[in-house]
């Protein structure tokens, strides 16, 4: 059986769904009700019934920080998909992030030993591969600099890399996606799914960046390919292009016929931001988002290689224009 955490986040629910229509029985994660409801109406949109759900999912209420409840989850389970985490520009949230990302997955890893799972495939981020030289793409292989200054989400998704490698140093097969920029329906108010509800309802500015974007339906597939493969100890960038957010932004706006994005963002508007965000985090209870190591992040230009998964499996990534269309006939 399949253990899923994280399954009523965006990568989980499609997953889910895709390991559904795969007559594959899975023990999926959740935390509230709430969120059960909202992977399940994801789910449905793959014409999948209610029936289908119940007979293929064993739906198991459990934090991953929870220890003594997810050692249960882990009675009967052979292969592990770790999609949950934590995602934040917050400074506030730091602790928590820390919390979430590296000592929860450190509990994961540490029951895939003890359970003897046979393979784990972990949810990563291109946010934990290191920058090449310049006009360089970022590849599998780029290390991360020690002069790199990585925001808090950068340093909790690289620690929880580090607990997933302990576990094939103990034994258990291991595969790691980093995905870029996730697009995908269902999830509009967490990670990269507020961008997404800010392209639909139109962007007014746009930063003057490139970055790798890719599908939810992509990285699902492409997971349960890995964890049926007898690849090991791997890491393999998910990118299906590396795009302009004016581009993406453009492509959505005329989709939802919603005014284009017009205003480059320059950094001293950020800086700006930036100060406004602190006065206003000590007098209310607002959490910031910007923090002066992200700032000069938005006007760098990153380009992601994915011709290690391309070339080993011979997959086809969709391309923008067939996400948003997809995300556009489920909304």
């Amino acid at each position: 059986m399949n253990l899923l955490t994280g399954a009523t986040g965006l990568v989980g629910a499609h997953l889910l769904a895709q390991l559904i229509l795969n007559k594959e029985k899975t023990r999926a994660l959740f935390r509230t009700e709430n969120k059960k409801a909202q992977a399940i109406s994801v789910i449905v949109k793959y014409d999948i019934t209610l029936q289908e759900i119940e007979n293929k999912v064993e739906w198991f209420q459990c934090d991953i920080l929870d220890i003594p409840k997810l050692e249960n989850a882990f009675k009967n389970i052979s292969h592990v998909y770790h999609c949950a985490g934590f995602i934040s520009n917050s400074p506030s949230d730091y602790k928590m992030m820390r919390k979430v990302n590296i000592e929860g997955t450190a509990n994961v890893v540490n029951l895939s030993i003890d359970f003897k799972v046979k393979k784990l495939c972990h949810v990563s981020s291109i946010a934990a591969l290191g920058k090449p030289l310049v006009g360089d793409k970022v590849t599998e292989e780029t290390p991360m600099a020690e002069d790199q200054k990585p925001s808090a989400y950068e340093i909790s998704k690289y620690g929880a890399e580090m607990e997933v490698w302990r576990a094939s140093q103990e034994g258990v097969d291991v595969v790691i996606v980093n995905p870029g920029i996730i697009l995908g329906d269902g999830f509009y108010d967490s990670g990269s799914g507020t961008l997404l509800a800010k392209l639909k309802s139109g962007l007014k500015f746009y930063p003057p960046k490139i970055t790798g974007f890719v599908g939810v339906y992509d990285v699902s597939k492409i997971m349960i390919q890995l964890m049926k493969s007898p690849i090991s100890n791997e890491r393999y960038i998910l990118v299906s292009e590396n795009l302009s957010f004016k581009k993406v932004g453009n492509y959505f706006s005329d989709l939802y016929q919603k005014p284009a994005p017009k205003t480059r963002l320059k950094p001293w508007m950020l800086y700006i931001a930036w100060f406004f965000e602190i006065l206003r985090s000590f007098f209310t209870s607002y959490k910031r988002q910007l923090t002066l190591e992200v700032i000069p992040s938005l006007f760098e230009d990153s380009f992601y290689s994915s011709e290690k998964i391309k070339k080993e499996f011979q997959y086809n990534f969709k391309t923008l224009e067939e996400y948003a269309d997809e995300i556009y006939k489920r909304s």
